[in-house]
């Protein structure tokens, strides 16, 4: 049998890591009109309950994948919603 364990980590970052990309163009252009708020709000709501699950489980890989996922994409929904009482 193949070993995928790696197959964890490697998704952890693509996940984690595509938000990272998302924050830095919205800062570089100010732009959020695109984002939907709503699949922000959901989104978050997920990877929250995802952190609470590791927690609760002791998965170490999974709550630090799922905190720093939290942290960037409530970066991406606070950015929005600033952005949107600006208009």
């Amino acid at each position: 049998m193949i070993d995928l364990a790696w197959l964890g980590p490697v998704a952890a970052c693509c996940t984690t890591g595509s938000f990272a990309l998302q924050v830095l163009h919205i800062l570089k252009n100010r732009d959020t009109k695109a984002i939907s708020l709503s699949m922000y709000l959901v989104f978050v709501f997920g990877v929250l309950c995802w952190l609470l699950y590791g927690m609760s489980n002791g998965d170490v890989p999974l709550m630090i994948a799922n905190g720093i996922t939290l942290v960037l994409a409530a970066t991406v929904l606070l950015m929005k919603v600033v952005n949107e009482r600006a208009r």
